[in-house]
């Protein structure tokens, strides 16, 4: 009879977001594939639990996959961990889990903490359309095909970038999408946990030689609908309207500028 593969979320920095499930699974599974053994070997320490370890990473995947499966098959239970967060999203767990189905293995979720969903809650921006992009590729033709797909994207946009290569990745947000709205959110849940409310142009031209470390999320606005060209007045009276109708000045100036060009924040101070 075949075991399970359990997909369980891990800490995306702060430890004591582990769920007590989630500990329980790793303690019951027979073996767990990790993407780095040292990483999770942290974890499973801080927790007191000792369990085999396989690793499962981009470069092994493939072979170690199928074994894995086998093992599953003949009867063991397997929790699949990432470094942070939650296996196969832009992660090589992906892969594993696509296999299990193939092979008829049950698949059973242990959810945690995920980086996109909790960076786009702290962005402050859109949040009810949004689209995952995850790492831009390094292959410079790859790259440009995706920038080139999305460069009409009308929904809130979030990417995972690394700090060495988040300098040309702005670059190459603001040289494809122009001047969008930003919010670089790094460090989620750790000492340092940052929002940094900017655009594509400010912030290519800042962080330019680099400057930030730490887990990165860019949530970058999406392309807005071209409208008649209005006056910042006009706009502050447009949102004073909705505030005279019961919505907060918050809300209208959320609402204000999703209709104009003009950003949030300055419609905002406008109307305090």
């Amino acid at each position: 009879m075949n075991g399970i593969l359990y997909i369980v979320g891990t800490p995306i920095g702060n430890l004591s977001d582990f769920s007590p499930r989630a500990a329980q699974t790793l303690e019951n599974v027979d073996f767990i594939a990790a993407e780095d053994t040292r990483v999770t070997l942290k974890l499973l320490n801080h927790f007191g639990i000792k369990k085999e370890m396989v690793s499962y990473y981009e470069h092994n995947k493939r072979e170690r996959g199928e074994i894995i499966c086998e093992r599953i098959t003949r009867g063991e239970n397997c929790a699949l961990v990432t470094d942070a967060g939650m296996p196969a999203v832009s992660d090589p767990g992906e892969d594993l889990i696509c296999l299990c189905h193939e092979t008829g293995i049950k698949v059973v979720s242990v959810p945690g903490p995920t980086a996109f969903a909790t960076a786009l809650a702290l962005s402050g921006m859109e949040t009810g359309r949004f689209t995952f992009e995850g790492f831009l590729s390094v292959s410079k033709k790859s790259r440009f095909e995706h920038l080139e797909s999305i460069k009409d994207e009308k929904r809130t946009m979030i990417f995972y970038e690394a700090p060495h290569k988040l300098a040309n990745t702005l670059k190459d947000l603001y040289n494809a999408l122009g001047c969008r709205e930003l919010a670089i959110v790094r460090e989620i849940t750790k000492i340092h946990e940052e929002v940094i409310n900017t655009n594509l142009k400010d912030a290519s031209q800042k962080y330019a030689n680099g400057g930030l470390k730490g887990e990165i999320v860019l949530v970058v606005a999406g392309k807005k609908d071209t409208q008649p060209e209005i006056s910042m007045e006009q706009a502050v009276l447009m949102a004073e309207s909705l505030v005279s109708g019961g919505m907060s000045i918050n809300n209208a100036a959320k609402e204000i500028a999703a209709q104009t060009t003009y950003k949030k924040s300055d419609i905002y101070k406008e109307l305090l």
